[in-house]
């Protein structure tokens, strides 16, 4: 196999493709990363042989068409630390050794045999919906980080998706919150709910960045295991999860005694502050709401340390209904404030034992649930 190709291109299509290299593996092949030839380009592909396989295609003058598995780390590595200049990628005959050229520098590495890379799964469904990038990035960072990072329940670090009239509804929880965000598609379609990894989501998410606002397709196979996000210069596969995902509707409160309106900037900076106290008081920050005739009121927020000190931070807020306290751990906390940071904010409850809600002013299609902390008052 013999090709020249940009090395920032290359970069990006390793750097793309390697985030699916498992962290622990007994198939050594799974380390590596494959690359094979068209005619007028280069297909890079990885996967962990179980659950997720990303490929990359590079536009590549191909002198030689061939393959090739070439260790990822080293790979990844040694293009990265490349001048911008031409690489030129040669094999050496019948063996597996690569040698490439670039600028100054000059490197050999050993591969493996291509026919021992695990295949890379072939799409079959029929099902396919064109759904629009710059939506669904914006779908999937309200949602993906609300799923759990252990595998003591396993459908919980997965998405849920629920399509139906006209709408994919995005779901994930972790069993102290819950995000869930709608996104309408042209669709007459009633599929049966589906739970994709939230790591290879995130990895979804990053691929995005580069489409902009220009449409991608996502394709369920016909047995409902797998599911296929084809973005053209990129694919990603993922093994579906299998269990049942709870039903999560029952956790979203239908009714608020208190509800604040105040500016995300604001909250964002005085959670902050208070985190630095919260770290040593058991992560908890209270928010207390105090509402006036007009509407106008404070919403003060609270950390203590018992040791070393305490903080308190006032804003100003529209506050409709009962005064409330109520407790939220600083990490929950600063995490959405970080999705919602330039937008409205509103946060509804009813009680300090009851679970908050926290939203956009000006998107009614997400809705955040996080459960409070107790204590004392």
């Amino acid at each position: 196999m013999k090709f020249t190709c940009e090395q920032d291109k290359l970069q990006k299509a390793l750097s793309a493709v390697s985030r699916a290299i498992p962290n622990r593996s007994s198939l050594p092949i799974t380390n590596h990363i494959l690359l094979e030839s068209t005619t007028d380009a280069i297909v890079i592909s990885a996967t962990d042989a179980e659950t997720l396989a990303i490929t990359y295609t590079v536009p590549a003058n191909v002198g030689e068409q061939g393959s090739l598995a070439l260790p990822s780390r080293l790979l990844t590595d040694f293009v990265t630390s490349l001048p911008p200049d031409m690489i030129d990628f040669g094999q050496e005959d019948e063996s597996y050794r690569a040698q490439l050229k670039c600028a100054k520098n000059k490197s050999s590495i050993e591969g493996l045999d291509p026919g021992e890379f695990p295949p890379i799964p072939k799409n079959s469904g029929s099902t396919e919906y064109k759904l629009s990038a710059k939506v669904f990035k914006s779908a999937l960072d309200k949602v993906v980080f609300s799923a759990a990072s252990d595998d003591s329940r396993p459908i919980l670090t997965g998405v849920q998706f629920a399509i139906a009239d006209g709408q994919i509804i995005l779901a994930a929880a972790d069993g102290f919150r819950l995000s869930v965000c709608k996104i309408n598609i042209d669709t007459k379609d009633n599929v049966p709910s589906f739970v994709v990894p939230s790591r290879a989501l995130g990895e979804l998410s990053r691929l995005l960045n580069e489409l902009g606002d220009t449409n991608f397709s996502m394709t369920l196979n016909e047995q409902n295991t797998q599911v296929e996000f084809d973005l053209g210069y990129s694919r990603m596969v993922a093994q579906l999860l299998q269990g049942t995902f709870p039903n999560y509707d029952q956790l979203i409160p239908d009714e608020w005694k208190t509800k604040i309106s105040i500016s995300s900037k604001e909250l964002i900076r005085e959670t902050k502050i208070a985190s630095i106290f919260a770290r040593d008081g058991s992560g908890i920050i209270r928010l207390s709401a105090k509402s006036a005739p007009d509407k106008s009121g404070k919403l003060v927020i609270t950390a203590k340390a018992d040791e070393l000190g305490t903080n308190e931070g006032e804003i100003d807020a529209t506050i409709e209904g009962d005064d409330l306290q109520i407790a939220f751990n600083s990490r929950y906390l600063m995490d959405i404030l970080q999705i919602l940071e330039n937008e409205g904010l509103i946060i509804e409850g009813s009680s300090s034992q009851s679970p908050g809600v926290i939203k956009s002013s000006s998107d009614d299609n997400f809705i955040h649930v996080v459960m409070p902390m107790f204590v004392q008052w």
